[in-house]
Parts: C-alpha cells; sequence; structure tokens
C-alpha cells in the first residue's frame, strides 16, 4: 500500500493520529495504547517518571501542553475567566510512526462556504488595553507585552484537507496536526522553543513582523529589520530573556548565540529569528527544562513572570492550547517542543484562531493590531 493510501485509510478510519513536520517531510504517528489527560495534579508525575526503551518500539511521547497548566507549573495562578473546558494537554503513546513526504498527497474534500469570523476584542477595546499597557511598560512593571486576540467562527472542518491546503501554502518548521475524536488542531507554526539532544539544547526565538509586499523581498526584510528600531529592540529583549531561561539550566558560559538576527519567509510575512544554544547540567531533568523554558517568552514579553501575570489579570478568555506547547519527549530523555502559534483549534464545531503582538515603548496601536490579522490570515483564508 502507497503511503498516499495508507494516509487516506487512515484518516477515514477515524482513528486519532497525529502529523508533525520532519526534516525531510512529515511523521505520522497514530495506534496510540495509552492517552495521558494532564490537570494540574499529574503533570509533575507525567514529566518525572522513567521509561525504559524498547528497541523496535516508538519510544517517545507526544501531545501539547496548554497554556494555563504551564503557567501552574511555574507557580501563576490565572484568575477565572470565559472556558470552554478543553483540557489543559494531553500526550499519547504511538504504537506506529510512517514517514510522509513533503507534499501531503490527500484528496481535498473540503467544499467550504466562505466563514464569517467575529473577533473578541474589536479595535476601540484594543486601543484601550494597548494604552493601559503602555503606562505599564513606561513604569517599569513591563519591558513588552503581547496582546492576545481570538477569532471564532462555527464550523465542522476536516482538519487532514486544511492541513494539506496549509502545508502547499505556507509549510512551516513547527507545523503539526492533531485529529481526535472529539478535537482538532491544525497549526503552521514556526517556532521551535526546545530542542534537546543528549546535553545540548537550542530554542529559536521568533520575535519581529513585517507584511510581504511586491516590492519587499527576503533581502529587503533584513534591512527593514535592522533599521526598525523598535523591532530591533523587541527582538534584543526576547533573545536576552531566552538566553537568561537557557542559563538557568546551563553550564555556566555555555550559552551562546549560533544564529543572530536572521529572516524566515512565509506566506504572508517576514520574521525575525535567532538560534540559542546551551549545554545542559548533568543533573537537569524534563521538568526543569519545561519550567525554565515554557511558556515561551516570545509569545509573552519579559520579563516573563511580571508579564504573564499583567496579562492574565487582563484576559478574560482562557487561551487553552495558544502560546503552549507541543512536541515529543523520548524516552531517553531527548525532547522537541514548538510554541503553539498560527494554529486552528476545532472544538464542539467552534473554530478558533489566536495571535498575539508585541508592545514595547514605542509600539502603534494600529500598526499592532493590523499585525494581528496578519498573522491570522493564512488560516482564515483556509475557511474561504
Amino acid at each position: 500500500m502507497s503511503k498516499k493510501d495508507q494516509l487516506s485509510d487512515i484518516h477515514n478510519s477515524g482513528k486519532s493520529y497525529i502529523i508533525y513536520k520532519s526534516k525531510k517531510g512529515f511523521d505520522l504517528y497514530t495506534n496510540f495504547s495509552k492517552k495521558i489527560i494532564l490537570n494540574n495534579n499529574n503533570i509533575g508525575g507525567f514529566l518525572n517518571k522513567k521509561h525504559k526503551s524498547i528497541p523496535g518500539n516508538i519510544n517517545l511521547y507526544i501531545g501539547f501542553f496548554g497554556y494555563e497548566i504551564l503557567n501552574n507549573l511555574i507557580g501563576i495562578k490565572i484568575p477565572k475567566q470565559k472556558s470552554i473546558k478543553f483540557p489543559k494537554g494531553i500526550f499519547y503513546k504511538p504504537e506506529k510512526k510512517i514517514n510522509l513526504s513533503n507534499t501531503l498527497k490527500y484528496k481535498i474534500k473540503d467544499k467550504h462556504k466562505n466563514s464569517t469570523f467575529k473577533i473578541n476584542i474589536n479595535k476601540n477595546s484594543y486601543t484601550k488595553i494597548f494604552k493601559k499597557f503602555k503606562k505599564k511598560i513606561k513604569s517599569g512593571e513591563t519591558y513588552q507585552i503581547k496582546i492576545c486576540t481570538k477569532y471564532k467562527t462555527k464550523s465542522k472542518i476536516d482538519p487532514l484537507s486544511f492541513f494539506s491546503k496549509l502545508s502547499k501554502t505556507n509549510l512551516a518548521p513547527e507545523a503539526f496536526m492533531i485529529r481526535d475524536k472529539n478535537y482538532s488542531i491544525i497549526s503552521c507554526s514556526p517556532e521551535n522553543l526546545i530542542t534537546k539532544k543528549g546535553l545540548n539544547i537550542f530554542t529559536k526565538p521568533i520575535a519581529g513582523t513585517v507584511k510581504k509586499t511586491k516590492s519587499l523581498n527576503k533581502i529587503k526584510a533584513l534591512k527593514y529589520f535592522r533599521k526598525n528600531i523598535k523591532e530591533t529592540k523587541e527582538h534584543n529583549m526576547i533573545v536576552d530573556m531566552e538566553r537568561n531561561d537557557l542559563s538557568r539550566i546551563c553550564k555556566p558560559g555555555s550559552v551562546k548565540l549560533s544564529k543572530q538576527k536572521t529572516v524566515e519567509e512565509y506566506k504572508d510575512l517576514f520574521h525575525y529569528v535567532s538560534l540559542i544554544k546551551g549545554k545542559l547540567k548533568k543533573n537537569v531533568q524534563n521538568i526543569d527544562i519545561i519550567k525554565a523554558m515554557m511558556p515561551g517568552g516570545s509569545v509573552i514579553g519579559c520579563p516573563k513572570i511580571s508579564t504573564l501575570r499583567l496579562l492574565n489579570k487582563q484576559e478574560k478568555e482562557n487561551r487553552n492550547i495558544y502560546t503552549g506547547s507541543f512536541g515529543y519527549i523520548k524516552f531517553n530523555g531527548d525532547m522537541r517542543f514548538n510554541i503553539i502559534i498560527r494554529s486552528i483549534l476545532n472544538f464542539k464545531n467552534i473554530s478558533e484562531i489566536s495571535v498575539a503582538s508585541g508592545v514595547v515603548v514605542d509600539s502603534n496601536a494600529q500598526h499592532e493590531f493590523n499585525e494581528n490579522y496578519i498573522k491570522a490570515k493564512a488560516l482564515i483564508d483556509l475557511f474561504k
């Protein structure tokens, strides 16, 4: 049976499965023998438990941590918010893995009518929040903070159809999808938060966004970022914060910039990106890495802890998966996690897309509000 037929058969069978971008294409995981629904009481046990690798088996757990459970893990309580009662995190133990090519060969069946999205924060409300946070920045309570907006629509979707479209138009290095019985997630996340192999650990912060135009190519985008004081400040702050996060768990002097301030190109925008590496201390455990690095600073702001408290006090809706992390933990301790951005969560036939833009002292409210839409557009276009 061809891999195209295998993909279609698994999808049409109704089985739960996960697809995750790999270097050579995509990895499909299915035949789950365990499904662990995380909560504030069992996450510590899940991260601390040791597993024995068995030759020939798929020796890993794959899944996601939601935003709320990551806050709780580092001792930050979230005030009561509007919630859809979506799980705080889920991890699966797969017994089957299939390597797929970069082009997902799936016959797209969805024919959607244009969906109407409702935004939870309109321009006027956004501007009020923006002004409030600018005052916090000027008073020194935070230096950068991300205002989250949500786009929602009623919809019943075929996640593989959406993910196939996305892989053709906006392929991202941390793209993934989950299809389970009562929910699906489709993501074109560009941002790797953790890659750990042995004692080596890497993180790739993204801070800086500009809309693509006919006259703006990759070279010109790099010149734009380098000349733009606001974008440079934002990027430098996030890089410094993530270097600090890594330094908590790495050997002194080992945390270094591997690549600094490069540009990555996507369907509707360019991103400003750096790569940081470090060497872990020998006694560092999985839970120490997760607590040091999550939630990812580039989608929160800095300093991380005080900014999280400001955000959580302001936001009226639970973020669910947004700015959580998806990835896997291998039984030998190696791991790979992204930051869940540029994603669709479909639950109870409601699709939600969450986005955020960074506010620093010289930010402009209109520009940041528009930037949020640019980030959501590639996903909203899937519903047309």
